[in-house]
């Protein structure tokens, strides 16, 4: 028997995360609070720069899981950014939160984990894995850490989504008082100070900072909207649906995985496609999207098919269950579609394909004459 060859790094990355959200998808049970999973997150709008004047509060976007945290007494829930139970993939937090002197509460934050000093997002993503015993095993070698900037619920149960983020902060900064800076569950920096915002941008990105957050400080916590904050990235990265792929020329692998947004009218469009594999990785994602293949793919606007010139299958195209979703990283998008190829970054087994849309591309460039931010599609 011939002896299998050992995956490289760059292929077992490939093949970590590659999970459908669906697969993560279960009902919550009950908790006795005001605010009940799944509760939509808040989200942000993406400008091209930080925002200055006064009003914004100005935090790290960190590069993780976002988490809603519930707490009742001895039960405690997490929940994704999708609406999903988070809780079996991250007992140490669970643990964490289970020890904490405020018995009932809700938190928003980020869920990182910290390796050499950097942010490491590969290590999030092995953490969805269903064996419990490689969780475990994990938790103990990578633990989490909790990066919480904002209180929906305080210790006495009382919901403070209609109050002011100026409100809700000084609240949020009591609930840290008293617990370890280096716990597992920490405060979030912030600063009302532009300058402070431009140097975790700069400073922090060695670390692996995402972008800045910035903030209204007169607005509430706008649930399941992108209004009331806004957020500036490092890198420009969009959240694709995987519609379908085609064949490598040459070889037995995939030459390329086609992306696709949701339209307004729920549609998914194609709007380009990824090819940043070597032949090694070409032959992993075969093992994952093949399994998939069958309609619908791509609902509105489609992929073209092979000239009248050609008839090599690379230039046909396969369509998949619309349940992989996956990160990349992009230099211009216009007219509809990705103007050069994009680079593969990961898979986001915490978005919902539905979550993939046209929306996240639309940029604050400028005000308009009558001095409202304006959007740049």
């Amino acid at each position: 028997m011939a002896k299998r060859e050992k995956a490289t790094p760059e292929t077992k990355k490939l093949r970590t995360g590659a999970v459908a959200a669906e697969d993560l998808a279960e009902p919550f049970p009950p908790i006795r609070l005001p605010i009940q999973p799944p509760y939509p997150p808040m989200e942000a709008k993406s400008v091209e720069k930080i925002p200055d004047g006064d009003g914004w509060l100005y935090e790290p976007k960190w590069d993780g899981f976002r988490c809603l945290a519930f707490r009742r007494e001895k039960q405690v829930l997490l929940q994704s950014k999708a609406g999903q139970p988070l809780g079996r993939y991250f007992p140490e937090l669970v643990e964490a939160l289970e020890k904490l002197p405020q018995k009932q509460f809700v938190l928003d934050g980020e869920i990182v984990i910290f390796s050499g000093g950097h942010l490491s997002f590969d290590d999030l993503l092995m953490r969805i894995h269903p064996a419990e015993s490689r969780i475990r095993k994990l938790s103990q070698e990578t633990p989490v850490t909790y990066l919480c900037f904002d209180l929906l619920v305080d210790e006495h149960g009382k919901p403070l989504v209609n109050q002011t983020l100026a409100e809700r902060r000084p609240q949020l900064k009591d609930f840290f008082k008293d617990l370890p800076k280096s716990g597992v569950a920490r405060l979030s920096q912030a600063s009302p100070q532009r300058d402070q915002a431009e140097e975790w941008m700069h400073e922090l990105a060695a670390m692996g900072l995402d972008g800045i957050v910035a903030k209204r400080l007169d607005e509430p916590y706008r649930t399941g909207e992108r209004a009331g904050m806004v957020k500036i990235k490092r890198i420009r990265t969009a959240d694709c649906v995987v519609g379908g792929f085609r064949y490598a020329e040459k070889g037995d692998g995939i030459g390329s995985l086609l992306l696709g947004l949701y339209n307004n009218e729920g549609q998914l469009d194609h709007v380009g496609f990824t090819s940043s594999f070597n032949a090694e990785q070409r032959g992993e994602l075969k093992k994952i999207v093949e399994p998939l293949v069958a309609g619908p793919g791509f609902t509105g606007k489609a992929p073209g098919g092979p000239s009248r010139w050609s008839t090599k299958r690379s230039t046909e195209w396969q369509a998949l269950q619309t349940k992989l979703v996956c990160e990349v990283s992009y230099d211009h998008f216009s007219g509809g579609r990705f103007r050069h190829g994009t680079k593969f970054l990961r898979w986001r087994p915490e978005k919902k394909p539905t979550q993939c849309t046209f929306e996240q591309l639309k940029v604050v460039s400028k005000k308009s004459s009558s001095g409202e931010l304006s959007i740049a599609g």
